[in-house]
């Protein structure tokens, strides 16, 4: 038995119909059983999985079509991640997490790799911890700062789903950074890895620790990094002027950023990041708060995903 979760509102609203004209009808002709849940509102994954996984400590097969935004929040309420093997159909605007496991982005490709061709695998999780003890997971990356306020704006943009309908949804992104990127205000940093002696970023713009490669659409801040290592790669951002900024960040979507002085990687198990005033944290590229403090952790194997 699979147990679906569905975003109809992913891909600009085209996730119901992708569900409705390819998914559904190809599980139907393999007569293959399914739940189906529908995620109608924020909040209702993190609800949805809560649901399915609570109270069995069987295998759950749990199928996933939408963005990475929607694998963010229902590993939220997923209990005990290591009974699950999860499938992902991916239908966001970003799909880093299907980018760096090679989920295809056709739809059906995606689902008969599920079902046919790919095979569970370990992969790791993060959990970013906060001062006022709420904690959160992510399955590719989490970050705080110029990163993190980007996502936050975007989240609220009126221009972006227009713009995705368009296919032109990478130009809202970009015309959003240009602009948190110039309106920034200088904030320092310190960065303590695996209980270490602090190491001082200076004029912090953002640090992304990332599971996976990419994050941001293929930006590849960690062209180093595995899944199921338990570590978590680091791509520290500082003492940089925004001019520079503008010529050294597009080198992320080969990898070749690390060449320019003041942007540094890492790699940690557990981490902490404190900066001189409140900045944007995301997960996943989801925002729910400021903070001036946050502790990060791998958790190595904590979940079973399909791929190939």
């Amino acid at each position: 038995m699979y147990h679906i979760l569905i975003n109809p509102t992913s891909r600009s609203g085209r996730g119901l119909r992708i569900w409705k004209k390819q998914i559904e009808p190809a599980l139907r002709r393999e007569n293959i059983p399914y739940r189906s849940y529908y995620s109608k509102k924020a909040g209702d994954a993190a609800l949805i999985a809560e649901k399915i996984t609570a109270g069995t400590q069987d295998p759950i097969s749990f199928i996933i079509l939408g963005g990475d935004g929607t694998v963010n929040e229902a590993l939220q309420g997923m209990k005990n991640t290591s009974r699950i093997v999860l499938g992902y159909i991916p239908t966001g605007s970003s799909n880093d997490l299907a980018r760096d496991l090679n989920i295809p982005a056709n739809p059906l490709d995606a689902l008969d790799l599920i079902l046919h061709i790919g095979t569970p695998r370990p992969m790791d999780l993060g959990t970013i911890s906060y001062p006022d003890g709420i904690s959160r997971r992510f399955a590719v990356s989490c970050g705080i700062g110029f990163d993190a306020a980007v996502c936050e704006e975007a989240m609220h943009s009126s221009l972006k789903n227009m713009m995705n309908k368009l296919g032109l949804g990478k130009l809202t992104y970009l015309g959003i950074a240009l602009k948190q990127l110039f309106a920034a205000k200088a904030a320092s940093g310190t960065l303590t890895i695996d209980g270490g002696a602090p190491i001082n970023i200076g004029n912090m713009l953002f640090t992304a620790c990332m599971l996976h490669r990419f994050e941001g659409g293929g930006f590849q801040f960690a062209p180093d990094a595995k899944d199921n290592d338990g570590l978590l790669n680091l791509c520290v951002v500082g003492d940089l002027s925004k001019l520079f900024v503008l010529f050294a960040l597009p080198t992320a979507f080969k990898g070749s950023h690390y060449k320019f002085k003041g942007i540094t990687p890492y790699t940690a198990g557990n981490l902490t990041i404190e900066s001189s005033r409140p900045l944007w944290v995301h997960t996943d590229g989801e925002v729910t708060q400021r903070s001036r403090r946050i502790c990060v952790s791998c958790e190595k194997s904590a979940i079973q995903i399909i791929s190939l």
